[in-house]
């Protein structure tokens, strides 16, 4: 297990338009830079547990929620003075997500659990819980989460990556969408889906040694040897080079291939169905040749791809404007109230 921490606000860079003479062009963000941090924890056998999020503030408000709760069943939530884990939420954690999503078959049956040395993870009340439940520890030593982390290793990056995408996506074509806590839980849950695999989550273990067992793997780490002297890259040089150079020298030949010959017509692209039903029938009366092939089909292909981005951003403006209708519903501040014998709020509470 190990947490992870995300700005609500903070998107990914992009492309924009700008005159060439400005130095640099500055791109928009939403202007939240609360902080959330989440819990999450996977095994060996590709799985993940539900995720802990850790908002900042005082209590879980209900119109921190999106309107559809489906799919964040089985999340717990909850809030802290500075949006980061404390003793008891540690505590809390094992108690109500870890322990009862991985039940052993038998009872007798040893689990195993590692983390790092953070404070929260070596308290009395916290050992003592792993102790009582037959769960063993394995704390990695100092500064070798990122290279012992699995979840450091193949997933927070993808699933964060993933996020600034889905963020970048709802302020692209409307830069004052507001990223409050109700976008975030959204934008999240889908990167989670995208960076949170089984085959990342097999990736972390096997790359760090720790399942598959391999000792040298992370002593072989590129994160801990030296690097290469710069004596061997200019050894390396001369034959990158040479590589290039043919390569180079291949394209070159190809797009002298492609261009060569003219076309008998002037084809332009097709707009609509009739435009290239007129050019097929058209073509089909013509004698054939490579020029006016590769015209026409490139031709065809690039009416396709404009309907094809007609599509896309038709379809980014509807969750765009969902996302605005979800936002301008007004919702008083309100608490979650949550069940006096947990610390965790869950989507059944927000109910």
């Amino acid at each position: 297990m190990d947490e992870t921490g995300i700005l609500e606000g903070k998107g990914d860079n992009g492309l924009v338009l700008g005159r060439a003479a400005t130095k640099s062009v500055r791109k928009k963000q939403p202007g939240s830079r609360a902080w959330v941090s989440i819990i999450e924890c996977i095994s060996a056998v590709g799985k993940a547990l539900h995720p802990l999020v850790i908002y900042k503030g005082k209590k879980v408000q209900q119109q921190w929620f999106p309107l559809d709760l489906d799919p964040y069943n089985g999340w717990e939530f909850t809030a802290t003075e500075n949006g980061w884990t404390t003793d008891d939420t540690a505590v809390e954690w094992l108690q109500r997500v870890f322990l009862p999503q991985t039940r052993p078959s038998q009872p007798d049956q040893v689990r195993l659990l590692i983390l790092d040395g953070h404070g929260s993870h070596t308290t009395t009340d916290f050992m003592w819980e792993c102790y009582t439940n037959n769960i063993h520890l394995l704390f990695l030593p100092p500064h070798t989460s990122h290279v012992l982390q699995p979840l450091d290793q193949s997933v927070f990056s993808p699933v964060k990556a993933a996020y600034r995408k889905e963020l970048s996506y709802l302020t692209q074509w409307n830069d004052s969408t507001i990223i409050g806590k109700r976008n975030f839980i959204t934008c999240y849950q889908k990167a989670r889906l995208a960076g949170l695999t089984e085959s990342n989550i097999k990736s972390g273990w096997k790359y760090t040694g720790l399942w598959p067992v391999a000792a040298a793997k992370p002593l072989m780490s590129s994160l801990l040897l030296p690097k290469a002297s710069s004596a061997s890259l200019a050894l390396s040089t001369p034959l990158n080079k040479k590589a290039k150079g043919a390569y180079d020298a291949q394209n070159s030949q190809d797009n002298e291939e492609w261009v060569s010959g003219s076309s008998a017509v002037k084809w332009s692209t097709p707009r609509k169905m009739k435009d290239l039903g007129d050019q097929l029938h058209l073509y089909s009366q013509l004698e054939q040749s490579i020029a006016t092939q590769r015209q026409l089909f490139r031709k065809v292909k690039k009416g396709f791809q404009e309907q094809s981005m007609e599509l896309a951003t038709a379809q980014h403006q509807i969750q765009l404007l969902q996302a605005q209708v979800n936002n301008s519903i007004t919702r008083k501040r309100k608490a979650v109230h949550i069940d006096p014998n947990t610390k965790f709020a869950t989507i059944g509470d927000r109910l």
